[in-house]
């Protein structure tokens, strides 16, 4: 069993240096500790799921909740899972090409009222393909 968290965010100051610093802390950090996942983004919206041992992404969620590069961080969803998503992505990322979610529908609270089962839905979409870790 692994613990699988689902969290949403609205990124500050979002450029492709602030994102290529993200993804590569959690590429050389996250194996370390056990965590693999996926991030989905775009400027309005961060969408990440992470799975690893129980304490590693309680303490990787709480450095999020303090990072100013987050800003209305919501947990969608923590579970206990039998199996990872993502067991060979240190930390897939999607800019948010696999995404049916507009603008107006994230304004709107459509993540945060989709199940579970559609967001889990959402990230197996972004990882069909891909083809680098």
């Amino acid at each position: 069993m692994v613990t699988q968290l689902i969290y949403m965010s609205r990124p500050f100051g979002y450029d492709s240096a602030t994102l290529a610093s993200i993804l590569a802390t959690a590429r050389r950090n996250n194996p370390q500790h056990g965590i693999t996942g996926a991030l989905i983004c775009r400027q309005d919206i961060y969408l990440q799921l992470l799975e690893g041992p129980a304490d590693a992404i309680g303490k990787l969620y709480e450095g999020i909740l303090a990072d100013n590069r987050h800003m209305d961080v919501t947990l969608l969803n923590r579970a206990e899972v039998d199996d990872r998503m993502f067991p060979d992505w240190a930390m897939l990322h999607d800019p948010a090409h696999s995404w049916h979610w507009s603008p107006d529908d994230v304004n709107a609270g459509a993540i945060g009222n989709a199940s579970v089962q559609e967001l889990q839905n959402v990230f197996r979409q972004a990882g069909t393909g891909a083809s680098t870790k």
